[in-house]
């Protein structure tokens, strides 16, 4: 028996990634609906009800068979270029966070806090709590406010990287010399895993991200927690 999460997508936490969704959606109903009608044919074929000669050299049918294409193919595009657009888009942003991804983990700095930065490792198997996820723990999360844009830069200090949430729909490279950036807005409260998703070494598997979205003044609590503790 399936349990959540364990088949199809997790469940959207912004609004970038209900769009992949529905997008998904889309695509997967169009996929389906070319199926149908090809193994139709196919088994009309078979029956011998559409080898007539003036039915398969006609050429309505081949106007049909090269228009209809070109029709899908516009279908899945539109909505695809409106998600690429939305998601190269970053409109001011309120917190800006620095993400460089290191063999085998990742460091924050909050740009906007002065000296407030930290690392964060993957929690070993022994040292985890009940109600934590193996190979998903880490010892420091990146905390963010809810329903405010965070722009992340992204960079490595010394191979490929890349910094992923799933649920967020954030999917950015680390590349060595480079910054990337990405943007996003969680729009609920709760903790988002992931991990690199780049064969960087190793330990590429041992490298989580752990995203914390809490209200405003939880968040504001936690960085003047932290900076007290630098």
């Amino acid at each position: 028996m399936s349990q959540p999460s364990q088949m199809g997508f997790q469940d959207a936490t912004s609004p970038l990634m209900e769009e992949l969704l529905h997008f998904h959606d889309h695509a997967l109903m169009i996929v389906f609906l070319i199926s149908t009608l090809v193994l139709y044919i196919i088994v009309a074929m078979v029956s011998t009800e559409l080898t007539n000669k003036l039915i398969l050299d006609s050429q309505e049918i081949e106007v049909i068979w090269t228009v209809l294409p070109a029709l899908i193919l516009i279908l899945i595009a539109l909505p695809s270029l409106k998600i690429l657009y939305l998601m190269d888009e970053i409109n001011d942003p309120h917190l800006t966070i620095k993400t460089v991804g290191h063999q085998w983990y990742w460091s924050y700095e909050y740009t906007d806090y002065e000296e407030l930065g930290f690392d964060s490792y993957m929690i070993p198997t022994n040292d985890l709590t009940p109600g934590q996820f193996r190979l998903l723990e880490a010892d420091h999360r990146m905390v963010i406010p809810v329903e405010s844009p965070i722009r992340i830069l992204v960079t490595a200090e010394d191979v490929l990287h890349s910094w992923t949430v799933p649920t967020l729909g954030v999917k950015m490279d680390a590349v060595p010399g480079r910054l990337n950036q990405v943007a996003f807005v969680a729009s609920r409260v709760g903790i988002f895993y992931g991990q690199c998703s780049e064969i960087c070494g190793a330990n590429h598997s041992f490298m989580p991200v752990v995203v914390e979205a809490v209200p405003l003044e939880h968040f504001e609590y936690w960085t003047s927690a932290m900076l007290e503790d630098i």
